[in-house]
């Protein structure tokens, strides 16, 4: 399999795809590609069955394509840990690396970095470590930019993206934070909240409010 095809199904992992369609349009912004590209990829992996496709919905992963997109996400979320946790990389800077160590890794290599990292359940930036058993507690799959004004979240987990991280870095925005919902401009314009952790207004741009994915406070 290609890293592209490989890159596709851990996005559509990512966005929510077990369960739900994914559309290509949030594949594209995800990716930052054209949506053509998208439609001819999409059709690839459905001849391969590893996704289905339902016109003006998108697509969801096939058992098989869930089983691929684990055992790719795994190891790739282990080793940014890893990364983070031994070598002391900076999170934005973890996905390349990770995107190379996870082609070469062996089950045998794979469980001997788990059990040293104590068997952890998320990664830098709040993904979900799946579980070859599939016992793990999938992930938050609600977007900051779908919030609606005056609500109160928290952000769970950020989609793996250096430039989206570098700007979230600058910006001071970090997993754990308590938000509430201002103001979203229109016209795609940019998401206003109050980051009441930090004690701060902050501007979300429209495209990285699509990356960032939060739970609703109970």
């Amino acid at each position: 399999m290609t890293p592209m095809k490989e890159d596709y199904l851990k996005i559509i992992f990512e966005l929510g795809g077990t369960k739900e369609k994914v559309s290509n349009k949030r594949i594209a912004l995800s990716l930052n590609i054209a949506a053509g590209s998208v439609t001819e990829m999409i059709n690839k992996l459905l001849s391969e069955g590893l996704v289905e496709h339902e016109p003006y919905a998108g697509v969801s992963l096939t058992a098989a394509g869930i089983k691929k997109a684990e055992i790719l996400i795994q190891k790739h979320r282990i080793w940014e840990v890893f990364l983070v946790k031994e070598l002391n990389y900076s999170i934005a800077d973890v996905n390349d690396e990770a995107e190379l160590l996870e082609h070469v890794t062996s089950d045998r290599l794979l469980d001997a970095l788990d059990k040293k990292l104590g068997h952890p359940s998320r990664c830098p930036h709040g993904g979900v470590i799946p579980r070859a058993n599939g016992n793990y507690k999938e992930d938050s799959h609600t977007l900051l930019s779908d919030v609606s004004d005056g609500d109160t979240v928290v952000v769970d987990r950020f989609i793996d993206n250096h430039e989206l991280l570098t700007y979230l870095g600058d910006i001071q925005l970090d997993i754990g934070d308590k938000l509430k919902i201002i103001k979203h401009a229109p016209f795609e314009g940019p998401v206003m909240v109050k980051n009441i952790t930090d004690k701060q207004n902050i501007t979300v741009s429209y495209k990285a409010s699509h990356y960032v994915f939060i739970k609703y406070v109970k």
